[in-house]
């Protein structure tokens, strides 16, 4: 919290904040202001509301020190920015940027929010260090709407690959450091994407689908007409990295691609060893590298889902209830800061300690429990969790008075 106290001119927000990060980190069954304003020892979640929507400080900022702070205590030179989208399922249409589109939240078509990350993974860890609201065409052809939700007037429609390179060329920007770059059939199947990761001296290692047209010095060819073609002596058995259950072993090939432009591009095809399904990336690096370090920027690309999955469960990412292009930003901004929190100590207790015979290393999940059930778990007397029930009683019976006028007016 010291490293982003600068970017509140009044103490108020800046405390308040600290207490919404903290509920965050809490172990709340759902966090939204009502029940971290409770758990901070508020007497109503009103504070929390104006600290989300009115008050006066920078979610930008907040987010570049973020950033900073992540590549600082999580640098690698060898480090991979990974791009990716999450959603969240809504009612309504109200809220911003929402509208029935795929998400791979809920493996279908939903009315759901969708966001786009860049998530830093190196050696040491990986956090999430920047964040853009996708907002669809069927809002930006709308100023009314977009207005009524708060989006800058300035904002105009920008597919999710455009806002993955506003993300990456941000980073590189601010002075920060990454060697690749990662993405899924979204970004791998975007020309313009590829063409500004070539023009920073960015290597990429992104997916595409298997009709994906290569050149290749024999002609131009499909991925999977290319793959067809391999001979058995081409695959490689290597591992993707370490899962859950141990080392994620496939086959792999690589191919090398024609292009007049300067750098290597190449074609890597992974194949399950089990069932012989197949994935596809397009592969660009300055200088020639050895098919592992392509195999491990693919299976760095797996980072962004474990992100997701710590963001969503240990820090609050999807639960919030807000509406307004301003309170998602704040809020999304200080999931990543308590995200980002749990990785860094996760990453500093693994470099000091070494790994126990009998443990396993310690988790972001052991981590928050440990520091909220030891450090910072408030007790609060019987009166305030009363007063909290009598607060939230009065509030239902008010929207159920105000549902019940609207009901009656709309019949008469």
């Amino acid at each position: 919290m010291g490293r982003i106290a600068g970017r509140f001119a009044r103490v108020e927000p800046r405390r308040r904040t600290a207490r919404l990060v903290l509920g965050l980190l809490a172990d709340l069954p759902r966090k939204n202001c009502w029940t971290i304003a409770e758990w901070a020892g508020e007497a109503t979640p009103h504070g929390m509301q104006h600290l989300l929507c009115r008050a006066s400080w920078d979610a930008d900022a907040v987010r570049d020190d973020v950033r900073s702070h992540v590549v600082e205590h999580l640098h690698d030179d060898g480090a991979v920015l990974v791009v990716d989208e999450t959603g969240d399922v809504k009612k309504g249409a109200h809220t911003v940027g929402v509208q029935r589109q795929y998400t791979g939240t809920a493996g279908r078509i939903e009315n759901s929010q969708v966001a786009v990350y860049l998530v830093y993974a190196g050696s040491r860890g990986h956090a999430a260090v920047d964040r853009e609201l996708y907002i669809p065409r069927s809002w930006t052809t709308d100023p009314d709407r977009c207005r009524a939700a708060g989006i800058p007037e300035d904002r105009d429609f920008a597919t999710k690959p455009e806002l993955a390179t506003v993300m990456i060329e941000r980073f590189l920007d601010a002075g920060h450091h990454a060697s690749w770059a990662a993405g899924d059939e979204v970004y791998g199947g975007n020309p313009k994407l590829r063409a500004a990761l070539e023009k920073r001296g960015l290597g990429y290692v992104l997916a595409v689908a298997c009709s994906a047209e290569v050149t290749t010095r024999a002609g131009k060819f499909r991925a999977d007409a290319l793959a067809d073609r391999l001979p058995k002596r081409a695959w490689q058995q290597l591992s993707a990295g370490a899962g859950a259950k141990g080392h994620r072993l496939y086959d792999w090939a690589v191919i090398d691609t024609a292009s007049p432009a300067p750098g290597h591009r190449q074609l890597l095809i992974r194949r399950n060893r089990t069932t012989g399904e197949r994935a596809y990336y397009r592969c660009y690096s300055p200088r020639t590298v050895p098919l592992t370090t392509l195999v491990t920027v693919a299976g760095s690309r797996w980072r962004v889902e474990e992100t997701f999955q710590s963001e969503k469960g240990l820090a609050g990412l999807d639960e919030h209830q807000v509406r307004r292009f301003v309170s998602w930003t704040r809020w999304v901004t200080l999931a990543m800061l308590a995200h980002a929190f749990l990785a860094i100590v996760r990453a500093d207790e693994h470099a000091r300690t070494p790994d126990p015979t009998d443990l396993i290393p310690l988790t972001c999940n052991e981590i928050q429990r440990l520091f909220i059930t030891l450090v910072v778990q408030p007790v609060h007397a019987t009166a305030h969790r009363l007063s909290w029930s009598d607060w939230r009683r009065r509030h239902q019976e008010r929207s159920r008075t105000s549902h019940y006028r609207r009901q009656a007016a709309q019949r008469a």
